[in-house]
């Protein structure tokens, strides 16, 4: 793939921007936090590490996905939530502190967990993965690209808490602007065949994407964690950073392949349906209006 403005310069600022903006709204408390709910963040890690990119390779492996789109599609499980799955909590009725907690431990693990599952991942669906994989300088590069900005963010709240405050909102929703732009610039690189993509990997993305939430609200549920809580978990489980797994693949460092970053880009457009459909059902379910905006109950 040729070098671009949009995989050297657009995609690591907006992947730093969101991850900045993640950062921002995070607080070392956020981490200890969660031995308050060590069930629910338990069940939600393991579904996040190990499940869901268990069910995501049964998915592709189903439905015989074009090699580099089925390393795409596991690329997108094993990346973690962020903050879209914060707000979606919020708006259903979940335990937006769980959310915090959890996208917190999730942006930590993933650094580490992320190279795992591409490298594995490669080496079943491709085979000679040499030229394209993440080995030991690239992982490093996974695991700036993560955590700097957050820990930035983390610090800019440390010493200027009203700034990060009044920030916050701002750059959540520059931050969705910026995810839109990503998604539309990948997209419109591989325009020549993006229909053929989204034939292929379209139902894929929305089954797993419906899988995701209803795992990461069902699981918990069955263990006996309480109805918002497991809210949270649904969303942050279920909704994945689309905008991570398109950088790490079209990145001239790391992965530097345009096919590979499809699945996540057409999830990103169509998980914001299914995240909908998911939140007005689980509010239904729990004979509550499904009113966008309204106060998390007590």
């Amino acid at each position: 793939m040729q070098e671009s403005v949009l995989t050297t310069i657009l995609l690591p600022a907006a992947l730093g921007l969101i991850m900045l903006g993640l950062g921002l709204s995070l607080t070392v408390a956020d981490f200890t936090n969660v031995l308050a709910r060590p069930k629910a963040v338990a069940i939600a890690l393991v579904a996040q590490v190990l499940v869901l990119p268990a069910i995501c390779f049964g998915l592709v492996s189903l439905f015989g996905l074009d090699p580099l789109l089925a390393v795409g599609m596991m690329l997108l499980a094993a990346s973690p939530g962020g903050t879209t799955a914060n707000l979606y909590s919020h708006l259903f009725g979940g335990d937006v502190a769980l959310n915090i907690s959890l996208t917190a431990v999730n942006s930590i693990l993933a650094a580490f967990t992320l190279p795992v599952v591409v490298n594995l991942s490669l080496d079943h669906f491709v085979g000679d993965s040499q030229d394209i994989g993440l080995q030991a300088g690239k992982v490093l590069q996974v695991f700036a690209i993560v955590l700097i900005p957050v820990a930035v963010g983390m610090l800019v709240r440390r010493w200027q808490q009203g700034f990060a405050d009044r920030m916050e909102k701002p750059v959540r929703i520059l931050s969705a602007v910026v995810l839109a732009g990503v998604i539309a610039g990948a997209i419109v690189q591989e325009r020549e065949r993006i229909l053929d993509y989204l034939a292929s990997v379209g139902l894929v993305a929305v089954l797993f994407s419906a899988i995701s939430l209803t795992v990461g609200y069902w699981l918990p549920r069955l263990f006996q964690v309480e109805r918002r809580q497991a809210i949270a978990s649904g969303m942050e489980i279920g909704i994945h950073n689309s905008t991570l797994a398109i950088t790490i693949a079209l990145s001239p460092t790391l992965l530097n392949n345009s096919t590979i970053a499809i699945p996540p880009a057409v999830y990103g457009v169509l998980m914001f349906l299914t995240t909908l459909v998911f939140g007005y059902l689980v509010r239904r379910n729990a004979g509550e209006p499904a009113r966008l905006g309204s106060e998390p109950p007590a």
